[in-house]
């Protein structure tokens, strides 16, 4: 004779309400909060910020060569990776002569990075680019840019941080530079060539 098999018994455990089942007091509490903050959130926002009148549509008509590129540190660092030249490599990308800038946040930023940034550096202290002095204090690198470039939209950013990417990509206007493939790419110049 065989010996019977017992299977387990699934779902055979004690059932147990869960920390964020929603018929719990303290839940249902917080789910009032929430619905009186959306309801305060819907409410109509009546001021439109002043957009500048170089923008037709999406496009801006202040980007004129000499082309002023506002680069971030990771730019340079991707620069040096990819072993390119900068200057050239920005004449390629815009076929138009550029101006690399580099602010004062920038060089702080790469100068707290250490010796593994240390030819970035070099390049960024070349006397051939521009230099714009920072009157803030304690800012970060990429607030620092984005400002510049919500106050003045005559900017193309050079960087290969995805997070300034997504910020300064709701800023209408202003073109993003990134280092790909080996070379400069742009995006959301008007009167940039499709590759």
């Amino acid at each position: 004779m065989g010996v019977a098999k017992k299977t387990r018994k699934f779902a055979a455990v004690k059932r147990i309400i869960g920390q964020r089942d929603a018929r719990l007091k303290k839940n249902q509490l917080a789910g009032e909060d929430q619905a009186k903050k959306k309801a305060k959130g819907d409410e109509l926002v009546r001021e439109v910020p002043q957009v500048s009148s170089s923008l037709f549509f999406q496009a801006n008509t202040a980007l004129v060569p000499p082309y002023s590129v506002l680069i971030d540190t990771n730019f340079l660092s991707h620069t040096v990776r990819n072993k390119l030249d900068l200057q050239t490599a920005m004449m390629d990308c815009l076929y138009a002569k550029a101006t690399p800038i580099i602010t004062s946040c920038v060089m702080a930023e790469l100068e707290k990075l250490g010796p593994k940034y240390r030819i970035a550096l070099r390049i960024a202290r070349d006397e051939r680019w521009e230099r714009l002095k920072c009157d803030h204090k304690g800012h970060y690198a990429d607030d620092c840019i984005v400002d510049r470039v919500l106050k003045h939209r005559v900017y193309i950013v050079a960087t290969n941080d995805v997070d300034l990417k997504r910020r300064i990509r709701k800023i209408p206007g202003v073109p993003i530079m990134s280092v790909a493939k080996g070379k400069y790419n742009i995006e959301r110049l008007p009167d940039a060539p499709e590759r």
